[in-house]
């Protein structure tokens, strides 16, 4: 990919705009599939090899991981089945792709679900299952446990994503309401090899949190399910309850099925914010990193980085670029017609009010941002006059977590498609010193 411009070459709010765009695609195109797959990979067994997967990077995931298998192995079978979300497909050649819904999962995501587990249903210590696992795969391979209904699951998951609880604990809930999350998958290819593949998109990057663990088990328990949907006021019904009350089944850390199993973590929301590092430094840029991990309220944080922006600009003679990742939520009171990449935004570009030489973008990896077709959005100081000369005002869509709509009247909607990989938020503030 191209170098960015030199920073001392820009001179227009269309130009830094650009820049900071231009940046956002080399950090997405550092973590794709295709430029993760190590040189070396499991060598063939003497049977069955075997893939499962499920996620937003599931397809890709297939694809490279079938261009590097038959390099290095041009005579080593395999077969498979991955789900992904609808549109982010990709061609495959011996994986078959399924397409499910995401974030609202539905009966596809549970076809996927039991097609995985029978086709691993029947391996044995010779043969080898390789799972490719990415963010999105909770909502796209859903399989209720015995007793609770697909439409139940839908509910609690709908009412989950509203509340405004961080990820971990989403994921918490579902295993524990789940017959192939929480390390079930891997339960169901044994006494087969497991080798795992993550592309993380949590906090943190815990490798049983990413699309809530199908092949490796946890530490939470029932009772922590229980907890999370009281804590949040979420109504669930009785066989729900009892279910979570009496699941003591669940695979449990050091379950001796586990002991040949290894686990490989292809990329992390760090290695995009490290590839925008370097290349905003080469083109003149200083950096900081505010972290990886960053959660909570979308807007809040917005407004935080807009009281730091503020504050450093006083302080600079070079241009300062700030870089984020993680994975804020938002509680939605509104239509919810935007995610929370753009609520961010808007909370920042709101708190900001038109502040001179400060630029900001925010995306979601994936390339769509909430249940619309954007990735994210961006803004420049111009913005500020042509809001107030289309007479919108930020508290109002705020208010309706709209932000979508806000940043389409503004024409600063940043979309990409899908990008067919997942490290959560990439967020992106551009301070240029005071003239």
């Amino acid at each position: 990919m191209e170098a960015l411009p030199r920073i001392e070459t820009l001179a227009t709010p269309e130009e830094y705009s650009a820049w900071l765009q231009a940046l956002a695609t080399l950090a997405v195109s550092a973590v794709h599939p295709q430029q993760l797959l190590p040189a070396e990979l499991p060598v063939p067994p003497e049977g069955r090899t075997v893939i499962v997967g499920a996620g937003k990077a599931a397809a890709a995931m297939a694809a490279a991981f079938e261009e590097a298998w038959y390099e290095q192995y041009p005579h080593a079978d395999l077969s498979g089945l991955v789900v992904t979300r609808y549109g982010h497909g990709a061609p495959c050649k011996k994986t078959e792709v399924l397409e499910a819904s995401h974030p609202m999962p539905d009966n596809m995501g549970e076809i996927a679900a039991k097609r995985m587990l029978a086709a691993v249903g029947n391996l044995g210590e010779r043969d080898l299952v390789i799972a490719l696992i990415s963010g999105g795969g909770s909502a796209l391979m859903t399989l209720p446990a015995p007793g609770i209904t697909l439409a139940q699951k839908q509910a609690i998951n709908k009412a989950l994503l509203r509340s405004g609880a961080p990820i971990r604990e989403i994921n918490t809930v579902r295993r524990h309401l789940s017959a192939i999350k929480g390390g079930r998958l891997a339960v169901a290819a044994h006494p087969a090899r497991v080798v795992t593949y993550l592309i993380s998109d949590v906090p943190g990057d815990s490798p049983t949190l990413i699309a809530s663990g199908p092949t490796l088990p946890d530490s939470s328990t029932p009772a922590d399910a229980l907890e999370v949907l009281q804590r949040y006021g979420i109504d669930i019904d009785d066989n729900v309850r009892t279910h979570l009350l009496g699941d003591t089944d669940a695979p449990r850390q050091g379950d001796a099925g586990f002991s040949r199993d290894t686990v490989k973590m292809l990329a992390k929301a760090k290695d995009a914010l490290d590839a925008a590092s370097s290349a905003a430094r080469a083109a003149g840029a200083d950096v900081r990193v505010l972290g990886d991990n960053l959660e909570g309220e979308a807007r809040a944080l917005g407004h935080r980085h807009a009281q730091l922006a503020l504050q450093v600009q006083r302080e600079i003679s070079r241009p300062l670029l700030i870089l984020s990742g993680g994975e804020t939520s938002v509680t939605v009171t509104g239509n919810g017609r935007g995610g929370r990449n753009v609520e961010y935004l808007l909370g920042l570009f709101s708190a900001l009010a038109g502040a001179p030489g400060i630029y900001g973008l925010a995306i979601d990896t994936d390339g769509i941002d909430g249940s619309e077709d954007n990735a994210g959005a961006c803004f420049s100081p111009a913005d500020w006059a042509k809001m107030q000369a289309q007479r919108l005002d930020p508290r109002d869509y705020l208010a309706n977590n709209d932000a979508y709509s806000f940043f389409a009247e503004l024409e600063r909607l940043i979309v990409t498609g899908p990008t067919r990989t997942n490290v959560n938020d990439f967020r992106a503030l551009l301070i240029l010193p005071r003239a």
